[in-house]
C-alpha cells in the first residue's frame, strides 16, 4: 500500500500523524513541503488547501487532520487492517 504524508517543519499536528502511523508499524514516505515547492503544490493539488497534514493512500485523501480523524479515516479505508498501538 503506498502512503505519503505531506508535512511542514515545526508543525505538531505533522508529528502526532507521523507518530500514530510509527506507532501501527505503517510504512510511509514523508513529504516536507515547506521548501519544496513542486511538493506544496501536489498538497494543494491533492488536497484543494494549504494545511498540513495531509494523507494520500492509495489515491485516497485526508487534509487537515488530527489523530482522531486519521483514525477514522484509515478504517474507512482498511477496515480488514485494524491497527493497535504497540504495547
Amino acid at each position: 500500500m503506498k502512503i505519503r504524508l505531506f508535512t511542514k517543519t515545526y508543525c505538531g499536528w505533522c508529528d502526532k500523524a507521523a507518530a500514530w502511523l510509527d506507532e501501527r508499524g505503517i510504512a510511509y514516505e514523508t513529504i516536507n513541503v515547506s521548501n519544496d515547492r513542486k511538493a506544496y503544490d501536489e498538497m494543494v493539488r491533492l488536497s484543494h488547501q494549504t494545511f498540513a497534514p495531509v494523507i494520500e493512500v492509495e489515491g485516497k485523501i485526508l487534509a487537515d487532520f488530527g489523530p482522531d480523524e486519521l483514525a477514522k479515516f484509515w478504517e474507512t479505508i482498511s477496515p480488514s487492517e485494524p491497527f493497535k498501538p504497540k504495547a
